[in-house]
């Protein structure tokens, strides 16, 4: 059966005034951002959803529209909470895709973070190197997907001064990291520029983060789902070619996994 064609600029025009009643409005160069995604009409056209790959079609779609739409909402002032010691979550949760007695165990003294892709200086760092770089400590609220959340006090160097100083290209695209586990994930630019985007090597006060949560090195980034903050850093590479994510590729995670 033909359907109607969609008015893609009426759809938008509802979705504009859904924000404002949020107290949420879009310049022109989000609202370009969002229709890169794929736009209102892009969404169901041409797609069969009585049989399963026009279905996958269909949930792929939309499943970048919704990139494009968080996307499109991240603003740079727009800040996670911060909490006070006194709202720390005691004990805080572990989370991975394997048990708790299966979590890697790293050697310090032959691990290092290979950098690479569009960038002046593809060196591989010490932990000693990027302790030695500026930190910053930030207590902040890791949220599931799954629904549950803890609140934990993480210290690092932000994610923007390291891009910086390994002469990153900050007009590309993405930033993709690598895990010691296999774990792979990629971030925007806007996000890994973020403020609070830290490369985190320290945990509840101490200059050391435990195994279970990524020593010896990990993304925290509390704009962000708990799914795209990826632990055991082995590799950081900017580039301007997507690439998915672990749990994106495994059960069709939004790629963008904003809060």
């Amino acid at each position: 059966m033909n359907r109607p064609p969609v008015d893609e600029a009426a759809a938008l025009r509802r979705l504009s005034r859904e924000l404002q009643a949020r107290g949420l409005r879009l310049d022109r160069r989000a609202w370009l951002r969002l229709s890169a995604a794929g736009g209102a009409s892009a969404l169901l056209a041409g797609c069969n959803v009585t049989d399963t790959d026009g279905l996958q079609q269909v949930l792929r779609r939309i499943s970048r529209f919704n990139d494009g739409a968080q996307a499109a909402l991240l603003r740079p002032g727009l800040r996670a909470p911060e909490y006070s010691a006194a709202q720390l979550t005691k004990p805080f949760r572990f989370n991975a895709f394997y048990s708790e007695a299966s979590v890697p165990e790293v050697d310090e003294a032959s691990w290092r973070l290979e950098v690479g892709g569009r960038v002046q200086h593809a060196d591989a760092w010490t932990l000693p190197q990027l302790r030695a770089l500026p930190v910053v400590t930030e207590i902040t609220r890791l949220i599931c997907i799954e629904g549950w959340s803890a609140v934990g006090q993480w210290t690092g160097v932000p994610l923007s001064h390291f891009l910086r100083r390994i002469g990153a290209d900050l007009s590309a695209r993405y930033v993709a990291f690598r895990c010691v586990d296999g774990y792979y994930t990629s971030i925007d630019m806007e996000s890994a520029m973020h403020p609070q985007t830290l490369l985190a090597h320290g945990f509840a006060g101490a200059d050391r983060l435990p195994d279970e949560f990524g020593f010896p090195l990990r993304l925290r980034i509390p704009i962000k789902l708990g799914f795209k903050n990826p632990k055991h850093l082995v590799g950081i590479a900017v580039t301007n070619e997507f690439s998915s994510g672990y749990w994106e590729d495994l059960h069709g995670y939004n790629w963008f996994g904003g809060l």
